[in-house]
């Protein structure tokens, strides 16, 4: 039997552990337990450095949370997690060190990879970003005809795309008054041509993202951007208007970018944790280095917080356990996140990279397949849109649903009532699927608004909530860089704590692989006159009938 083999067999007598603890209080609702304890919402909070995990509105117990924290430790859990920290390959099929905590190293201690310290390459590239960031915010980094740069566009895709993205709309409260940015991953032609449809070439500087500078979608729109500079200002312009965020060199000259003109990163940053990095040069360009830098702090400090802190009040270890219970234990095979800050917009499609990409493996890291449930399917919208969207299946529907509520508690924003009333909703929603509503409540409610008799009666069952619906609540004082670094940490540690317990590789993404090689095979297929090549019947037949109503 292999290690890894008998390091799983030992969590099997905690998770029947589990098991026999979840059926002791499956009769318990969340209204009991909060009517037996008093002290149950302090009890079942942890915060640090200003953000507050809430996680009373779940229905577990103090000796639940006991027993998963024996599961972590029986995963081997502080192992790992010191593990990754002394950067030992811990991507084993990739055979890669990861690191993206040494991108935010604050303190600067050295980190190894195998025997050389990665840090005084990590502040090279910081120092680099801080010398470009200040000449493009300032104006005195100007395009080829020596106007200064007012449009930003970022070409990338997958972590390349969604975590600047994401952080860029996040903090626009902090944004730089004279620069716009643009966003552009999607390989359909419409999404480029509407960006640069508004734009003038004198004034726009491209970021091109890709590690191999081969990225399919990610070159096929740089080409297509060079084609629009250049048709307006010339070959020339090229190392003006486009720097890249790259490995290769060669590639990157080849494009006409000057190769001072390209960020570095590494094969132990993967992409969905890569906005650490260079890759996230638009944030630094829209914020400035300075609080780009605020990002990384409270990313850091997170990540003392995950190392150091002990399990009882280990934020990113409490909210993995809990998506263990929910997940494992009570059958949720969804998790929804909802952020009640319009500047979040895209933190729950940025979760779904950074979650679904890491711990969407049927197969561990010993290579048999797992026996559990892994990562369940996230999804999310800001409140209070949500409210008017998906939220009744949450409430009322058939499936557990677990939630993620966060919100700031100040506004950069003062306009009205607006942010009171966003609060209220934030509040409410956590207590209503906690609470729900019995049917002598809907019938009381009823009878209030002067409903009699069988009328009465027979809205009563619409107007029940089953109530007992899971959620945590997190808290922070305002939505700043410092406070946006420790929320993407705390989820990244969630992350990779749940793959160590349920015993994945989360920072491989093999499943993503066969489509893009297949598609690789087709596009030629569609755009020549020749027979396609062997398909299964209903490709071949869907492949035809494209290229019949595309022939000239």
């Amino acid at each position: 039997m292999s290690g890894q083999w008998k390091k799983a067999a030992a969590l099997e007598p905690v998770w029947a552990a589990l098991a026999r603890h979840r059926d002791e209080i499956a009769g318990r609702t969340m209204r009991d337990l909060f009517a037996a304890d008093p002290a149950r919402a302090g009890r079942f909070t942890l915060s640090f450095d200003g953000l507050l995990l809430d996680y009373s509105k779940n229905r577990l117990t103090g000796r639940t949370m006991a027993l998963l924290r024996d599961l972590a430790a029986a995963a081997d859990l502080p192992a790992w997690t010191r593990r990754m920290f002394a950067g030992e390959r811990i991507n084993t099929t990739e055979n890669r060190a990861v690191l993206h905590v040494a991108l935010r190293n604050r303190g600067n201690a050295p980190i190894m990879v195998d025997g050389a310290d990665v840090m005084p390459e990590v502040n090279a590239v910081l120092a680099r970003m801080r010398d470009f960031t200040a000449r493009v915010r300032d104006g005195a980094w100007t395009g080829a005809t020596g106007r200064r740069i007012a449009s930003v566009v970022n070409i990338g895709i997958g972590g390349s795309d969604l975590g600047p993205r994401m952080a860029v709309e996040a903090l626009a409260a902090f944004r730089h008054e004279r620069l716009a940015f643009h966003f552009v991953s999607n390989v359909d032609g419409a999404e480029i041509a509407r960006t640069l449809a508004p734009l003038d070439p004198a004034e726009t500087l491209f970021v091109v993202a890709s590690k191999t500078f081969a990225t399919q979608e990610t070159m096929a729109n740089a080409a297509t951007a060079r084609a629009w500079l250049t048709a307006a200002l010339g070959d020339g312009a090229v190392a003006r208007h486009f720097v890249a965020v790259s490995t290769n060199a060669a590639e990157v000259a080849r494009f006409g970018i000057d190769a001072a003109n390209m960020f570095e990163f590494w094969d132990w940053v993967g992409g969905r944790f890569s906005l650490w990095s260079a890759v996230g040069l638009p944030i630094a360009l829209s914020i400035g280095m300075d609080r780009f830098e605020e990002m990384l702090d409270g990313a850091h400090a997170m990540d003392g917080h995950f190392r150091d802190a002990p399990p009882e009040r280990n934020l990113p270890l409490t909210l993995a356990l809990v998506g263990v219970w929910n997940t494992n234990l009570l059958g949720a095979e969804t998790q929804a996140v909802l952020p009640y800050d319009q500047g979040l917009a895209r933190f729950p499609a940025y979760l779904q990279q950074a979650e679904m990409e890491s711990n969407g493996k049927s197969v561990g890291r010993d290579g048999r397949r797992v026996e559990r449930a892994t990562a369940p399917v996230l999804f999310g919208e800001p409140g209070t849109n949500g409210q008017h969207a998906f939220y009744q299946l949450i409430h009322q529907g058939t499936r557990l649903v677990p939630c993620d509520f966060i919100a700031p508690a100040e506004t950069h924003y003062k306009t009205g009532r607006h942010h009171a009333m966003l609060l209220a909703n934030f509040l409410a929603q956590s207590e209503a699927l906690m609470l729900g509503k019995t049917a002598a409540e809907a019938r009381a409610e009823l009878a209030a608004e002067g409903l009699t008799g069988a009328a009465l009666e027979a809205l009563v069952p619409h107007r029940v909530f089953g109530g007992d619906r899971p959620s945590n609540s997190i808290l922070v004082r305002r939505l700043d860089p410092r406070t946006l670094g420790m929320l993407i940490a705390l989820y990244e540690h969630k992350i990779f704590a749940q793959g160590v317990i349920w015993g994945i590789n989360s920072f491989d993404q093999w499943g993503v692989e066969l489509g893009k090689q297949l598609a690789t095979r087709i596009l030629p297929e569609l755009e020549g006159d020749g027979p396609p090549g062997r398909h299964d019947s209903s490709t071949t037949q869907l492949l035809a009938q494209v290229r019949a109503w595309l022939k000239p």
